[in-house]
């Protein structure tokens, strides 16, 4: 299946009311893509259609779906099903905690679409349940609760921005335990079973990036062979990926507070990841500094 950057196939990006539509259109524009915002459903085939048959004469499309649509919306789920079984569209889903959700749009003093008569959380609740079918098939799932709009376009320019892109896009992403799972991960791997450097003194004030702390994590009893395995793990997984058209994975690797552990390990599985051919491979530290 194309990648997307020959005009065949189109993205459809989707997700909850205030966790990013906006930023993520407004981000596609600005590489370059011709984005259409809240476009009926039934519009996507014909539009898809363009696409195919002008190929490199126009602009990379992407079009934004969501509740606003009404009842125009009620058949998404199965349009976006079909369009993805024939590779003619990837998905995007852009997704917040409920909290996140509430607080953003009492700051901008806005109901909720789906809201009524009811509460705010009311109209997240109903429209997340709505979501869920569009949510599981989606491609690329990104959780905006902990980032801000600029860090959101950078996601979308390193996912979306690159004009020869790899077949496989991955982001390792190291987290600490203690601050809840990334809910965006595609894989989770646990490095506790490894000696806390925390404990050591001349250790615990550096972070995984030092190099004290990679080479005292990484000589560590039964690092090697994680890392040696998972890495095998991985390399199944991508080919598996490539056959089932899936273009991008967050591999989240954590430790107790995401400081010492699981940054180490992370850097050192992106940088054996990226010696596989066709692989593009960024790093993120969600947890860093915060303790």
């Amino acid at each position: 299946m194309s990648d997307g950057t020959d005009g065949r196939e189109m993205l459809i990006v989707t997700g909850m009311s205030g966790a990013g539509r906006s930023t993520v259109a407004n981000a596609l524009e600005d590489l370059g893509w011709y984005v259409v915002d809240n476009l009926p459903a039934q519009m996507l085939r014909p539009l898809a259609d363009l696409g195919a048959h002008t190929g490199e004469a126009i602009p990379k499309i992407a079009a934004v779906i969501d509740v606003r649509g009404g009842r125009l919306f009620a058949d998404a789920q199965q349009i976006v099903t079909e369009l993805r079984a024939a590779g003619r569209a990837r998905v995007i889903f852009l997704d917040a905690s409920d909290d996140a959700l509430v607080r953003r749009f009492e700051q901008v003093r806005r109901p909720h679409p789906l809201q009524g008569d009811g509460t705010l959380l009311d109209g997240i609740l109903a429209e997340r349940s709505r979501m869920s079918g569009l949510r599981e098939q989606s491609d690329v799932v990104i959780d905006t609760s902990e980032i801000n709009i600029h860090q959101l376009a950078t996601r979308v320019a390193e996912l979306f921005g690159e004009e020869s892109a790899p077949s496989v896009k991955l982001t390792v992403l190291s987290f600490g335990f203690k601050y809840g799972l990334p809910a965006d991960a595609d894989m989770v791997a646990d490095m506790r079973f490894l000696p806390n450097p925390f404990w050591i003194g001349e250790l615990a004030p550096l972070t995984g990036q030092d190099p004290r702390v990679r080479d005292y994590v990484l000589a560590q009893e039964g690092a090697s062979d994680f890392i040696a395995s998972y890495l095998g793990a991985l390399g199944a997984v991508i080919d598996g990926y490539r056959r089932e058209n899936k273009h991008h994975a967050t591999i989240a690797i954590g430790c107790t507070g995401g400081k010492h552990r699981s940054v180490a390990v992370a850097e050192e599985v992106a940088r054996r990841l990226r010696e596989l051919p066709g692989v593009s491979v960024a790093v993120q530290h969600r947890d860093l500094g915060r303790e």
